[in-house]
């Protein structure tokens, strides 16, 4: 009697850390794709500062001609 209340409170304590597991698992894949999406939206405004910058240098050069 004593056996099975041991066993089953290591079968629950168990369950326990595979349902921890899981969500930490499940937390690092969220967080992996938060950084993911970062990435690409500061690539994003990268790009729109360097098109920005060059349409800039393309005016200062057309008013330098002048």
């Amino acid at each position: 009697m004593k056996q099975l209340i041991v066993v089953s409170a290591l079968v629950a304590l168990a369950g326990c850390g595979v349902e921890t597991a899981t969500t930490a698992a499940t937390s690092a894949a969220i967080k992996a794709k938060e950084v993911q999406e970062g990435k690409k939206t500061m690539e994003q405004a990268q790009q729109k500062i360097d098109q920005a910058m060059q349409q800039e240098q393309q005016r200062a050069e057309k008013d330098g001609e002048k």
